[in-house]
């Protein structure tokens, strides 16, 4: 099957494109970050960066058949590096951890839609459009989270994938409906960012499991 790729998913002069690049960017500057708690060097920061920008990407292309994006496009690599050394040079500063966990909830928004619409041009099923969503805008932090020997995103009690996976699915049910892909981006992102920003601000999170676990 030879998918038809909407242009738009690469150029950041379009919703989608801007997404896809921020996404990129604020994902590349949370391992930069990372590296930062760490007190790495700048090889390091630019590793973190790099690693925690395109994998999530990366994971999904290989999984719907799409040419990986950034092995096709240098843009990525230099948007990661461009992240990464900013961060280095910010340096020491008393915000810059809440910075990593705001930018975090703009890079699940963003990727979450970005992961669904191209998935959704590879034609693929809506319901995995979704979690191809979720799993663009989270995969990358899990990396980066495992490196830098932190606590999963997957294991926090605060929401986290469940933004990426709102924002995948108003997109996909927004694209059901017949909007084009921009409006239905414009609706999606702000809306799973909301999601994760009432958590980052109010602490929601989802019911746990009740009862005691039985060893």
């Amino acid at each position: 099957m030879t998918p038809i790729v909407d242009p738009a998913l690469a150029d950041p002069k379009t919703v989608l494109g801007a997404l896809d690049f921020a996404g990129v960017a604020v994902f590349a500057a949370t391992g930069a970050l990372a590296a930062a708690r760490q007190k790495h060097d700048l090889v390091t920061f630019a590793f973190f960066g790099a690693i925690t920008g395109v994998g999530g990407g990366t994971l999904r292309d290989l999984l719907i058949g799409a040419p990986v994006f950034w092995v096709h496009d240098w843009r990525y690599i230099a948007v990661c590096l461009a992240a990464s050394v900013a961060v280095w040079m910010i340096g020491s500063r008393p915000w810059r951890f809440r910075a990593l966990l705001w930018l975090d909830a703009i890079g699940l928004a963003a990727y979450g839609v970005m992961g669904a619409a191209k998935a959704e041009a590879f034609q693929i099923a809506p319901l995995i459009c979704i979690v191809m969503g979720a799993l663009t805008a989270c995969f990358g932090g899990i990396v980066r989270d495992i490196l830098a020997g932190e606590p999963s995103i997957l294991l926090r009690r605060e929401i986290t994938v469940s933004a990426a996976l709102l924002a995948a699915t108003i997109f996909v049910v927004a694209r059901s409906l017949g909007l084009e892909a921009w409006p239905a981006a414009f609706i999606a992102a702000p809306i799973g960012f909301a999601l994760r920003a009432g958590a980052l601000h109010w602490g929601w999170s989802l019911p746990a499991f009740p009862g005691t676990v039985q060893r």
